[in-house]
Order: structure tokens, then sequence, then C-alpha cells
């Protein structure tokens, strides 16, 4: 069977609104932790927390300059998720065409 490890980190990931929201904000530049525990009325721990799911998805990058550590989105962000989700809507609609042309084949005549 084949194996998409990075799906379940991504997709769950994703999953929770904050961890988005922090992707979102993410989008505009980097941050530090401090600022993002602010902007989103959490605690270091709990931003933390976040941020490392974030970042064993490989979706952000974070970075320690002196005490301060920064987050930024991290390079290739959904490229694997992207080209599954390619993959399988080819698959699919290959599946459909070929339905479609087993219909028109055995459709009867009027």
């Amino acid at each position: 069977m084949v194996q998409y490890d990075f799906l379940d980190a991504s997709f769950g990931a994703l999953a929770d609104p904050t961890r988005r929201g922090i992707l979102e904000r993410l989008g505009a530049g980097p941050a530090s932790i401090s600022e993002l525990a602010e902007q989103f009325e959490m605690t270091l721990t709990g931003i933390s927390k976040h941020i490392g799911l974030l970042e064993d998805a490989g979706m952000v990058v974070t970075e320690k300059r002196g005490r301060i550590r920064y987050c930024r989105i991290g390079e290739h962000v959904f490229d694997r998720e992207v080209a599954w989700m390619q993959g399988y809507r080819q698959m699919l609609e290959a599946r459909m065409d070929r339905l479609g042309e087993f219909l028109r084949r055995t459709e009867p005549e009027q």
C-alpha cells in the first residue's frame, strides 16, 4: 500500500482554524512566536504547539535569532499535496470519461 503520511500531517495541521489562521498571517510575512501568540490571544506554550504541528507538516519554518524565534511559510508548501490532488483528480476524471462512454454505448436506441 502506498504511504501518504505527508497527507495525514498536512490535513491534520489544516484541520484546526487557529493553524489555518497562522498560515494566513504568515502569508503576509514572518512573525515571532510572541507576535503570533498576541494576535491569536494564546499563551506562548499554546501557540508553540500549533507552530510545532505546522512545522512537522513542513508548512512553517522557524529560526531562532538571539532569544526570539521567528516563523515563516516553508518553501514549496503544498507542492506534494497539490500534486496528489491533481493525480487523484485525473484518475476520477478518467473514470467519469469511461462511465460516460459506457453509458453512450449502452443507451437504448429510440
